[in-house]
């Protein structure tokens, strides 16, 4: 599906799936919905992507749903349709936090509701100096959707995520940093090249082991002890056989970087 509400570009490994409505500052309707969760599906299907950069156009990450929109007025769905219509809409979150690829968000300008959502749905989040934060649903008479209530209760417990979400405070990017919810914090005028760095770093490290980090510290989240331990086991043999960990052996016996292929 053609849609330039979503841009994609592919380059040496690292994908960049650019939210593009830098008008509505990458509000959410359902077309772009839509084309986010094609690029989300493509990010996690395509071998030539290695690592995922998640953005938005014009300076603004992401300010969640178009509730001017909702406003409007348009003609009420049954309740069936808008559930299963919001429910696949939220894979996109599910599709970031699952791909054996990390994926890094760039948060600049705003970052609220179900933006803030897939930003949490990522595995690094770098966010610029003036960046504001927030859940927002309360706000706006919701309760919350994408994911946002389980990947925060995950990442900072469920007191923090009662706070954030019953009381809907805005948090300037070091107050998230602060309290985790935020990897890293730079300038403004350093926000692109360094999320573009970042991401492409990962792009260029060993793309197996760390899909297999990914998955281990997922599985942490909800599988017992010995279950964790069998699939830490199972990864690092097959990591063990890869030809990046030989390369890495290498390269750490010559003393130099290594040179990884993602095989």
């Amino acid at each position: 599906m053609s849609n330039d509400m979503v841009l994609q570009k592919l380059e040496g490994g690292l994908l960049t799936i650019t939210m593009n409505r830098p008008e509505r500052k990458n509000a959410l309707n359902p077309d772009m919905v839509r084309a986010l969760v094609e690029a989300a599906r493509r990010a996690a299907d395509d071998p030539e992507v290695r690592a995922v950069l998640f953005k938005g156009a014009g300076g603004s990450f992401c300010v969640g749903g178009d509730v001017k929109s909702m406003a409007e007025g348009r003609a009420p769905l049954p309740f069936e349709t808008k559930l299963a219509n919001l429910r696949r809409g939220m894979e996109v979150s599910r599709i970031l936090h699952q791909m054996p690829k990390p994926v890094v968000a760039q948060l600049d300008g705003a970052a609220a509701g179900a933006g803030l959502s897939m930003a949490l749905s990522c595995d690094l989040r770098i966010a610029s100096e003036s960046c504001k934060i927030t859940t927002a649903f309360a706000k706006v008479g919701f309760s919350g959707d994408f994911g946002g209530t389980y990947f925060l209760t995950q990442l900072l417990g469920s007191a923090r995520a009662r706070e954030l979400y019953l009381m809907s405070p805005v948090l300037t990017a070091k107050e998230a940093h602060a309290i985790g919810m935020v990897t890293r914090v730079v300038p403004d005028t350093e926000i692109d090249a360094a999320a573009h760095e970042l991401a492409l770093s990962l792009a260029r490290g060993p793309s197996i082991a760390l899909g297999f980090i990914k998955r281990n510290i997922n599985n942490a989240e909800h599988l017992a002890l010995e279950d964790c331990f069998d699939g830490e086991a199972i990864h690092h043999t097959r990591c063990g056989d890869t030809e990046d960990h030989k390369e890495a052996a290498k390269a750490f016996v010559e003393k130099r970087k290594p040179a990884f292929k993602g095989a």
